[in-house]
């Protein structure tokens, strides 16, 4: 291969290099221009919904998708966490008398941030950051 065909060849690549670059922050910045131009904030336009307000019930909450706890602890206060016990891992089936409960050793967490309210659980349900509006509720 001759010296300036060699130089072409890497000439191309890098080339093809930056313009994949810079077509990948192209596709970072759409999304939040467009949230600017419909007045939404980009974390609400990211997250997907994953239950509605109503749904929710005062004083208890509701497993979603066996992958979320969203609880409610008062009319106006919404909670999220993960629905995976910290004790071995299983996921929790129950939402009631202010606990949420795992079924697999009898951990209960509180519906007002995810405390241990009774072992074996050592550890809190890690939280979700949710943001709320419109009688939906979504993850950030």
């Amino acid at each position: 291969m001759s010296e300036s065909t060699r130089r072409a060849v890497f000439s191309r690549a890098a080339f093809a290099g930056v313009a994949a670059v810079v077509a990948q922050a192209i596709a970072w910045v759409r999304p939040a221009a467009a949230a600017e131009s419909t007045g939404e904030t980009t974390e609400s336009a990211a997250g997907p919904v994953i239950a509605k307000t109503k749904d929710i019930p005062v004083g208890g909450g509701k497993i979603i998708r066996g992958k979320y706890v969203v609880t409610r602890p008062k009319k106006n206060v919404f909670r999220a966490f993960s629905a995976t016990c910290t004790h071995q891992g299983c996921t929790v089936a129950s939402v009631r008398g202010g606990t949420i409960n795992c079924p697999c050793h009898g951990s209960k967490f509180k519906i007002t941030n995810g405390a241990v309210a009774a072992g074996p659980a050592k550890r809190p349900l890690p939280r979700r950051k949710i943001k709320v509006s419109n009688g939906r509720i979504r993850l950030v």
